[in-house]
């Protein structure tokens, strides 16, 4: 038994839920997977998993072990990074994440610039909305919007990206302008389900915060869904700034309700704070920070 390949495949295991949902992900067959827990467990002389036709379910003994196999994994990988020289010079390959539209318009163009300058770094970058695990992901760095949870990874703040609520011309000359959050409960609007609820929008007048009822004629959950719905004049619909930039210089929409927009967003780069950090991490930081925040400094018009 390789145990490390079998402690691998039992904390896959775990975190995708099910044996076959690892088997896919680790590209290994199924019997294989199952093989190598069984295999785990003979060793141990333990349950792990109580496995049920509906879920599996860690026994105490599971729980147990599976947090001692994410720290020895983490060491072996730290340790294989070490071997390689990624602590004496900037190389190997750097894991990213970043939301999809941010990552395509502005990490993009940053990350391919750093690429260049850098012949013996490898990038790997994963385009998601969803909050990607550093340790089961083997992330590096993940570009984060939004209010950051205290945790055990480090910061950089890059700026901030706003809320904002826009619609296309021939819609409002229809419909009307909005000329306070109230005014939405009579606008047809287009909900992206990452920014907010399909009944009510929240805004902010000075310290007063205002819960404003709406309507929602089409509920999306990609950015650009709502988007092409706004253009196409069908209502009001509220996206992340820099989602809406093209729209906007091409004049397809309008930004309203300014004034009661609430708080920026802030944008950060987050990355882990333990041990030291290895210097293919380190140029990237310091390449990309700086850039970044010259991108999200220039006006969306």
């Amino acid at each position: 038994m390789d145990r490390l390949e079998s402690m691998s495949a039992f904390v896959e295991v775990v975190d995708t839920g099910s044996f076959s949902a690892a088997s896919r992900k680790l590209r290994t067959p199924l019997a294989t997977i199952s093989r190598r827990v069984s295999d785990l467990e003979k060793h141990l002389g333990a349950q792990l998993l109580l496995r049920t036709s509906r879920r599996l379910e860690l026994t105490d003994a599971g729980r147990a072990y599976i947090a001692a196999c994410r720290q020895i994994l983490e060491t072996l990988t730290q340790a294989e990074r070490a071997a390689s020289g990624e602590y004496l010079a900037p190389r190997g390959e750097i894991a990213i994440s970043a939301p999809i539209v941010f990552g395509r318009i502005h990490l993009l163009p940053v990350l391919t610039d750093f690429l260049k300058a850098y012949p013996e770094i490898d990038a790997r970058l994963t385009l998601s909305d969803r909050n990607a695990h550093f340790l089961d992901d083997h992330l590096d760095v993940a570009l984060r919007i939004g209010d950051l949870p205290d945790s055990a990874l480090k910061a950089t703040r890059i700026g901030a990206v706003r809320r904002v609520l826009c619609a296309s011309t021939a819609y409002l000359q229809a419909a009307g302008m909005p000329a306070a959050p109230k005014d939405l409960a009579r606008h047809a609007c287009i909900s992206f389900d990452s920014m907010g609820g399909a009944t009510e929008w929240i805004f902010r007048q000075g310290k007063q915060v205002i819960a404003a009822p709406i309507r929602s004629r089409l509920t999306v959950n990609t950015a650009e869904a709502a988007i092409d719905a706004a253009i196409a004049g069908l209502g009001v619909t509220r996206v992340l700034s820099y989602q809406v930039e093209d729209a906007l210089r091409r004049g397809a929409l309008q930004t309203i309700l300014e004034p009661f927009e609430t708080a920026p967003l802030p944008v950060s780069l987050i990355y882990p704070a333990q041990g030291a950090m290895p210097q293919k991490l380190r140029a990237f930081l310091d390449f990309a920070s700086d850039r970044l925040r010259e991108r999200l400094a220039q006006p969306a018009v």
